[in-house]
């Protein structure tokens, strides 16, 4: 299906014009045609259009994955978020429940006290006041309401589990996003680029994972303004250890909260090596640093000196308010 098509499609969908049972035929036969740049980039414009919008510092990043890995993993891109508030940068960190894992970005961040259900308004206030806010997707894309029932009938991944990161609602111009699906890092980078992104990397681990990896290559398609490069990432070029999956593994939320705040609190272990390299690529996408070696170094700094875990407390303390 063409970009224009899709464009079409998906706003009868998302407009509710759309019965349940055509919904879910036409996701399975925008599947079977196959998804690429031109379907991300069409589909994700349209999804910006139904969203709510909410006004965020100009540097924000978001660091969000598309899910469906299947691994079972700890809570990566959440720590990464606050270790990366903890080192300057403002963090709208757009996510939601777990679907195919046990535990999603909310999950975790409600097993620490934050209240995912903030206003909008408060949310946006979080970002600029304390340095992360949390963006719970189902509050800022209502229209998705329509597609629930379908896309769980259907059971398996669409279209949607790929545009729902590339629709930040603070419409960020930094990115680390993770891709479940290998043959979508440079496709996703290209939709990034035509819906107004200026620095971003699309990343996919070798083990499967929508994150930056410590036990395997990752590849990157890296957008820095309107030009997008490709390349591998390992453990070893930064000093850090290769670790097994099951090193990293996760579980219930209460599991990956309780991982997280030993994290915050300074805890050597491969989750720390894992999502200091996370940080380190996050640093750099925003220019705090130049490099993501020097990343690595401020954002080991930043759960050091306890700023990252601050974060957290301010967070859960100002959500509530």
């Amino acid at each position: 299906m063409k970009g224009a098509d899709i464009r079409a499609t998906l706003t009868s969908m998302l407009s509710g014009e759309m019965d349940t049972a055509d919904i879910a035929s036409t996701l399975i036969q925008i599947e079977t045609e196959g998804v690429g740049a031109e379907q991300l980039a069409a589909g994700a414009a349209v999804m910006r259009e139904h969203m709510t919008r909410v006004s965020v510092p100009d540097n924000a990043i978001d660091i969000v994955g598309t899910g469906g890995t299947g691994l079972k993993l700890l809570s990566i891109s959440t720590a990464t978020a606050f270790v990366v508030a903890g080192a300057g940068v403002p963090v709208a960190k757009h996510g939601n429940r777990g679907a195919s894992s046990p535990t999603g970005t909310a999950d975790t961040l409600s097993e620490l006290g934050v209240n995912i259900a903030m206003t909008p308004d408060r949310a946006a206030a979080a970002v600029s006041e304390v340095g992360m806010g949390f963006l719970f997707a189902p509050t800022y894309h209502p229209a998705m309401r329509h597609v629930g029932p379908a896309r769980k009938q259907i059971g398996k991944r669409t279209i949607f589990n790929r545009l729902g990161p590339l629709c930040n609602p603070a419409e960020v111009k930094y990115m680390l996003l993770g891709s479940a699906e290998a043959h979508l890092v440079r496709p996703m980078a290209e939709a990034l680029k035509a819906n107004g992104v200026m620095s971003a990397m699309v990343v996919h681990g070798d083990d499967g994972m929508d994150e930056i990896t410590t036990t395997n290559v990752t590849h990157v398609a890296e957008l820095n303004r309107n030009y997008i490069t490709e390349f591998e990432l390992t453990p070893e070029t930064f000093n850090l250890d290769r670790v097994s999956l099951q090193a990293l593994s996760g579980g219930a939320p209460a599991v990956n909260a309780a991982a997280l705040s030993r994290l915050l609190e300074g805890e050597l272990s491969a989750y720390r090596d894992i999502v200091c390299f996370n940080a380190g690529a996050a640093l750099k996408i925003t220019g705090k640093v130049d490099d993501i070696t020097a990343g690595i170094l401020l954002a080991s700094e930043s759960l050091d000196s306890g700023k990252a875990k601050s974060v957290l407390s301010r967070l859960a303390e100002f959500s509530h308010g």
